[in-house]
């Protein structure tokens, strides 16, 4: 019997911080026919957020240093005014969508990152993914839309990647589903000349990537991006593409993830 489609989409970026980029990617977002989950991040923000509260924002390879206080700010803003935002704007379109943070419904179980070369904070490893959770919410028609806080279990919130929240949901319904996860953002897909949109690399390996980043044509924020790409495109999860808003149904000029 062949499994129930389930999209998953990631969205970040000036897609989040640009209203009108917003509303017109949720307008993508919700005609997507069948089940569907929403991840969003919101680093520009929390970003903007901790600068006017004279907080410095820390970031090491397109991942953020998340002390004591800014785990407040991105709590705040991930889970309070981005959240809520994305679903009353889903709600307008006649979406019918709840949105969570990893505590809620014990959805996203994670652990501190251990202290190694670099001390991230409070930024959280995902252990589980509540998987049959996710699963009632899609059998009663609910679109979760899942911002980038999770949990411990033990009373703690932290701050996880959004990207590997996608990934990682991703994985876990991959063996009730048949997953396609789109990592949406402004550019049609991983250019090999930042300045050109037009240099969009069509498909791309976990070889090539190896390349890419050592040449440096990779970098930065794109870098956890595409590790978590790889990692569900490797763990079962059927396709994996990074495109802009315009492509979600039909990637074709678009970064497909390769085996």
């Amino acid at each position: 019997m062949e499994k129930e489609k389930l999209t998953i989409v990631k969205i970040g970026g000036g897609l989040i911080s640009d209203e009108h980029m917003l509303r017109n990617t949720l307008t993508h977002f919700a005609h997507i026919e069948g089940s569907k989950i929403l991840v969003h991040g919101g680093g520009k923000k929390a970003s903007s957020l901790q600068a006017a509260l004279g907080i410095q924002p820390q970031m090491i390879d397109g991942r953020r240093i998340t002390d004591k206080q800014s785990l407040e700010v991105v709590v705040m803003v991930y889970a309070g005014l981005i959240n809520k935002q994305i679903v009353s704007i889903l709600q307008s379109m006649q979406v019918d969508a709840i949105g969570l943070s990893g505590a809620d419904g014990n959805s996203l179980v994670a652990h501190k990152r251990e202290v190694k070369e670099i001390d991230y904070g409070f930024a959280g490893d995902i252990d589980d993914v509540n998987a049959s959770f996710f699963q009632q919410l899609l059998n009663n028609k609910l679109i979760p839309v899942c911002c980038p806080v999770t949990h411990d279990q033990k009373g703690q919130l932290l701050n996880t990647n959004a990207d590997t929240i996608a990934a990682a949901i991703g994985v876990a319904m991959a063996s009730i589903y048949q997953v396609k996860l789109v990592y949406c953002f402004e550019l049609p897909g991983v250019l090999k000349n930042v300045d050109d949109p037009g240099s969009v690399i069509s498909r791309i390996n976990r070889a090539d990537y190896l390349i890419y980043q050592g040449n440096g044509i990779i970098q930065k924020g794109m870098l956890p991006k595409l590790d978590n790409a790889f990692y569900a495109i490797e763990h079962q999860v059927d396709q994996v593409y990074v495109t802009n808003p315009q492509n979600i149904f039909h990637p074709k000029n678009s970064t497909e993830i390769c085996r």
